[in-house]
């Protein structure tokens, strides 16, 4: 049973068949209503993303290679917790800090969701970042980004013309708007 006490279906069975240094990825079989099914579930310990929204309002978006995709998207920052241990705000801090080399004195949080629950376990943590102070970016040896900042209403024009394809930028921006006075 879950929390609300509701039932839920019998996990008979669960094969490890790849670990990687992000995520795993199991089959399990499933027995729901007499029913019997398998499922592929890739488990990845969630991750903190960040609307880092300066004083001069604007917004900073990264702009990196996807190769899921095969094209660059502009996305705000955002990676893996190093652990289930480290806590997305405190994921959301370091990733901040990282590809954007910033600090904020303020982080909110705006929305927690499953991207794609499908079949990823992945869980991610949206923040607002503000009273933002430079640093210095400390990127990973495999992230190849530009940062790109913008007006933040002008983030929003780009989600409603399709040119922010990124699922966690575009709740995050739209969520982001409403929680401020930031809006068309």
């Amino acid at each position: 049973m879950n929390t609300s006490g509701e039932k839920l279906p019998e996990v008979l069975s669960s094969e490890d068949v790849y670990a990687g240094r992000t995520f795993s990825v199991s089959v399990d079989t499933v027995r729901e209503t007499g029913a019997r099914y398998k499922r592929e579930i890739v488990h990845h310990p969630g991750s903190g993303c960040v609307v880092a929204l300066f004083d001069d309002d604007t917004v900073a978006l990264v702009r990196q290679y996807r190769h899921a995709a095969r094209k660059y998207l502009l996305e705000i920052p955002a990676g893996s917790r190093r652990n289930t241990e480290e806590s997305p705000e405190d994921c959301a801090h370091r990733e901040l800090e990282e590809e954007l080399g910033v600090t904020a004195g303020s982080l909110e949080l705006l929305a927690e969701f499953y991207p794609s629950p499908g079949f990823c376990a992945e869980k991610m943590w949206v923040y607002l970042a503000s009273e933002l102070t430079q640093t210095q970016q400390n990127l990973d040896e495999d992230e190849f980004i530009d940062i790109v900042r913008i007006p933040f209403q002008e983030a929003r024009v780009m989600i409603a013309r399709g040119e922010i394809e990124d699922a966690k930028t575009i709740i995050g921006i739209t969520l982001a708007s409403s929680r401020s006075n930031r809006r068309t």
